[in-house]
């Protein structure tokens, strides 16, 4: 199956242009968007979605989120997946990365995965 994206509200929305530029088939979100959590929504929550809709988050929040993604964990709760996004990553060069690992991968190989993007 293939993977869905959720872009937290912390990445740009242009990183979602650029993605659906690239492959206007990908299922991308953004927190904010009809169907997701709105803007302001707790750590916990957005893991609680990411697991029910079987997305992967797509964040730079390196400082809250690890602790709550330990606590969703120890409650017995699962993630589709979380890419941290290195500092200073260009918009263009995210939506490359993530465009490649779409299409080269499915959306079971990241269900709990943590990882950086890029690579």
């Amino acid at each position: 199956m293939k993977m869905c994206f959720l872009l937290d509200e912390n990445i740009s929305p242009r990183v979602k242009a650029a993605l659906l530029r690239l492959n206007p088939t990908i299922d991308v979100l953004r927190v904010g968007d009809p169907g997701t959590p709105s803007l302001g929504t707790l750590d916990p929550e957005i893991l609680r979605f990411l697991e029910v809709s079987q997305r992967l988050l797509i964040t730079d929040n390196r400082i809250s989120m690890p602790a709550h993604i330990e606590a969703h964990w120890a409650a017995g709760g699962h993630i589709g997946g979380l890419f941290w996004v290195r500092p200073e990553t260009a918009i263009g060069r995210l939506a490359e990365e993530l465009h490649l690992i779409w299409e080269t991968s499915e959306a079971e190989e990241w269900i709990d995965r943590l990882d950086w993007i890029p690579f």
